[in-house]
C-alpha cells in the first residue's frame, strides 16, 4: 500500500549494548534505490499508569531526568524487564513501587511510540483507579516525590508548559476527556 515509502534494512550492526539501550547502524535501501544509513535505539518497551481518584484528581511522581537535566512531573512508569513481559504486570509494577498504591482495577488507554525518529520504544498507557495506599518502595536509584494533583489543574500544567513529558501529557489529556464523557 505505501511500498513508495518503504526502506529495507540490508546490513545491521550493534553500535553499543548497555543496560537499557541498544544503539543499532543499520544500512537501507531507499525506495529511490539508493543507500542510506539509519542509526537508531532498540528499547524493550514500557508501561506507564495514571492513577486516577473518585474526584477525578490524579496522582503524577516528580524526579530529576538527568538527559534534560530537569525535575519533571509525570505518570509512573517503568520500561518492560523484557520485550515479552505483559504491559499491564509492568503497570501494576510501577504503580506499586512508585507510588505505594495498588488498584481495583487498571484499564488500557493506549499504546504510543515515544520517538519514532531514532527509537523503537512503545509506551503502553494505563489508568488506574480503586486505589488503596500502600507504601513506596522504588529502586535503588530512584528518587521520586508522589503529588497528587486535581484535573483541572494538571490540564493547565499541559498547556503551559510545565508538564512536558509525553506519556503524561498524552494520559492526561486521554483520562480529562473520559472525565468529560
Amino acid at each position: 500500500m505505501y511500498e513508495d515509502l518503504i526502506e529495507t534494512k540490508i546490513a545491521s550492526e550493534d553500535v553499543f549494548d548497555g543496560v537499557l539501550l541498544h544503539v543499532k547502524k543499520d544500512t537501507v535501501k531507499l525506495p529511490n534505490g539508493r543507500t542510506a544509513t539509519r542509526e537508531w535505539i532498540k528499547h524493550p518497551g514500557a508501561s506507564s499508569v495514571i492513577p486516577v481518584f473518585p474526584d477525578g484528581s490524579i496522582i503524577l511522581v516528580r524526579q530529576y531526568r538527568y538527559p534534560i537535566d530537569q525535575v519533571t512531573l509525570e505518570v509512573p512508569a517503568g520500561k518492560l524487564d523484557s520485550p515479552d513481559e505483559d504491559p499491564l504486570f509492568c503497570a501494576e509494577r510501577e504503580l506499586s513501587e512508585e507510588t505505594g498504591y495498588k488498584a481495583d482495577k487498571i484499564e488500557k488507554l493506549t499504546t504510543i511510540a515515544t520517538t519514532v525518529g531514532f527509537s523503537n520504544e512503545h509506551i503502553h498507557l494505563y489508568v488506574a483507579k480503586g486505589l488503596t495506599p500502600g507504601k513506596q518502595h522504588t529502586d535503588e536509584d530512584e528518587f521520586i516525590n508522589v503529588v497528587k494533583v486535581p484535573m483541572k489543574e494538571a490540564l493547565e500544567m499541559v498547556r503551559d508548559g510545565r508538564i512536558i513529558d509525553a506519556k503524561s501529557v498524552v494520559s492526561i489529556l486521554m483520562v480529562s476527556q473520559q472525565q468529560k464523557a
